[in-house]
């Protein structure tokens, strides 16, 4: 019964996002208010049947209902809580009901958080989001429906991907979507602003909230990730450019690139076709995303269906939306009449080649990603392209960003002067030098591009800190320093923090990369290996079992050479029964230093196991650094000049 009423819900869901997609655009035709707040109406009943659906979908695994057959194809009676919960989304069905939940969520935010916009534009962008709906809601019922019956119904599950039965892959997906469904918004912000025909400041101000919350949920749903794929795979690895990597990093890329983008529209007025263009191609590298992993495509863990059917509705939906919106821009963008002029040196012009490189790296990440697939699918035969092709498109477009993120922020708006921002940047470049010829000097020239890393990670830190002193008349005027500092605003701390945590996240790599040592070898009880300022003691294995698994478990006494208390190392080596399947469980101590890991691996007879251990110097700035960006945007999202409407006017003090 339970699963019928979501399987209702579901239905009355798509009948009011279609009531919601068309019923506004006749009430603005007619000027009828009472049409257009059909809108809002509609977005909130959408949101509170998506609600109904996904609790009776979760209910179902809680509860371990085997007769539906979303329930007994991708859980089991003895999986913990955790990953019952986690398994509602853990599969193609539920993770796209997931997203529908996503969607009428941000389509009932906008209803009740957008106030402020005209009514008129604010029903427009209701009405493309549940335009959105329908897509999805069609998709999910006529192929994907989740709350189809067993009939019998078997005893048991066939269980999870033991591979998702993992803290981190509970909770990124969740993340993730929130950033792709996030993008959402900012498409029909921009396909309401085509359709009306107009952008101004005040739309960038308005589109921007949105984009920067998205901005961070993908940010944050790409790093959990990523510490899930460092820690759960046992390869000691963060990224492997995989398709599905791929599908996240590229509508970061584009709206890494939106954001700066709208900030000229709302300074300037300028940039606004190429904005809109931004908005588009940022959620349908969403969209594609979406293709990638759920049509068969792909063959990876991050992938959730392999039905031709699926996969060709999808692409359909993709030809309709993400076609239909670049119909309209093709159509309407040349009547948005470009604003105020700038400079060649200016702060608009940083942020313009801030947008292409960030573009063009999309791009570059497109290609490799689709051509094998193009190539394989037109019978040409199979390639692979792997790490080098796009380690090198991240060298050469990247490292050109960094050095403009160091100027962008002492660029004046419209007309800059460059040799006042390279005076003050001086210092930091005497300092990234200084680091990079070291690091060269030190490896007798062996590692030129570790050396090039973290000069380049030195500059953007060391220009932060140089901006921010300019900001507060560090060296013009030391006494005020202290009040002129706490008097910035969050939106200023915001961008410097974010800024900040791409060169932590530099170092991080750089690093971890250059230094990691690792060591293969076979051990018994009582053996030593050295890997870093560690000596690895190996106590030899024990079995233990856990709730759907038993396992192998080594024992490890780390020892530092330098002096302190030994670490003790507890990896393991699983297997599931439902379904059946090996895992591996690395143990890490994580240190500021550095982490120390090992991995258990297979027995090679006489009490003799093969073990890996690293030693990865800062690989933690990797994650400081991811969440320095995501704090980086709260704080700008906190700063009431980037919210919509008018900040409130400052009571004047009684001396004024």
């Amino acid at each position: 019964m339970i699963a019928e009423l979501g399987h209702f819900a579901t239905i009355l869901a798509l009948v009011l996002a279609l009531l919601g997609a068309t019923v506004p655009h006749v009430g603005i035709a007619r000027g009828d208010s009472r049409l257009m707040a059909v809108a809002d109406n509609a977005a909130i009943g959408q949101f509170l049947m998506a609600i109904i659906a996904f609790g009776a979908l979760m209910y179902s695994y809680i509860i371990s209902d085997f007769s539906v057959y979303a329930v007994a194809a991708n859980s089991h009676s003895a999986k913990p809580m955790l990953y019952k919960i986690a398994g509602v989304w853990g599969n193609h069905e539920g993770s796209l009901l997931l997203w529908i939940l996503m969607l009428t969520l941000f389509a009932a935010a906008l209803s009740l958080k957008g106030r402020k916009l005209p009514q008129r534009f604010r029903t427009r962008v209701i009405a493309v989001q549940s335009a959105l709906v329908v897509g999805f809601l069609l998709f999910i019922l006529f192929t994907s429906n989740p709350f189809v019956r067993l009939d019998p119904a078997p005893f048991e599950g066939n269980g999870l991907n033991p591979l998702l039965q993992d803290p981190g892959l509970a909770f990124h997906p969740p993340m993730l979507y929130l950033g792709y469904v996030g993008l959402s918004v900012a498409f029909s912000f921009a396909v309401a602003a085509l359709i009306e025909g107009e952008v101004t400041p005040l739309w960038a101000r308005w589109v921007r909230p949105w984009t920067l919350v998205a901005w961070m949920f993908l940010t944050a749903g790409i790093i959990l990730g990523s510490w899930w794929a460092y820690y759960e795979l046992g390869w000691g690895g963060w990224w492997f450019w995989d398709p599905a990597e791929n599908a996240s990093f590229m509508p970061w890329l584009v709206a890494t690139a939106l954001l700066h983008s709208a900030i000229v529209v709302e300074k300037r007025d300028a940039l606004k076709s190429w904005t809109i263009l931004l908005s588009i191609v940022a959620f349908s590298f969403s969209l594609l995303g979406t293709f990638l992993v759920r049509s068969g495509v792909i063959t990876s863990v991050h992938a959730f269906a392999n039905d031709p059917a699926r996969g060709v509705f999808i692409l359909g939906f993709l030809v309709v939306v993400i076609g239909g919106a670049l119909t309209l821009y093709a159509w309407r963008a040349p009547k948005l009449t470009p604003g105020g002029l700038f400079g060649l040196v200016s702060r608009e012009s940083a942020l313009v080649l801030n947008n292409i490189l960030l573009s063009t790296f999309a791009g570059v990440v497109l290609v490799g990603t689709l051509y094998p697939l193009v190539l394989e699918a037109t019978g040409s035969g199979q390639i692979s392209v792997g790490a080098p092709f796009f380690d090198f498109g991240a060298i050469v477009l990247m490292s050109p960003l960094i050095v403009a993120l160091g100027f962008g922020p002492l660029l004046a708006w419209k007309r800059g002067r460059l040799p006042r921002a390279a005076t003050t940047l001086l210092p930091a470049l005497v300092v990234a030098l200084v680091v990079g010829l070291f690091t060269y000097w030190q490896t007798a020239g062996g590692v030129v591009m570790t050396a090039f890393g973290l000069l380049l990670a030195t500059w953007l830190l060391a220009s932060v800190a140089m901006e921010i002193a300019e900001r507060t008349q560090l060296f013009k005027n030391p006494a005020g320093f202290l009040r002129r500092l706490r008097h910035l605003p969050r939106a200023s701390w915001g961008m410097s923090l974010a800024h900040s945590g791409v060169a932590v996240l530099l170092f991080g790599i750089t690093i971890s990369e250059a230094w990691t040592e690792e060591k293969l070898v076979i051990m018994q009880r009582g053996d030593t290996a050295e890997v870093g300022d560690y000596s690895v003691r190996f106590d030899g294995v024990a079995p233990v079992t856990g709730p759907n698994y038993t396992a192998i478990q080594g024992h490890f006494y780390a020892s530092p050479k330098s002096g302190g208390a030994d670490i003790m190392l507890e990896p393991q080596d699983r297997l599931y029964t439902d379904p059946v399947m090996n895992t591996t469980e690395a143990a890490i101590h994580s240190m500021l230093s550095g982490d120390l890991y090992a991995v258990i691996g297979e027995a090679a007879g006489g009490g003799r196991w093969s073990v890996r251990l690293y030693f990865k110097p800062f690989v933690v700035g990797l994650w400081l650094g991811a969440a320095m960006m995501v704090l980086g945007g709260l704080l700008s999202l906190s700063d009431r000049r980037l919210r919509v409407g008018a900040p409130k006017a400052k009571k004047l003090s009684a001396e004024a």
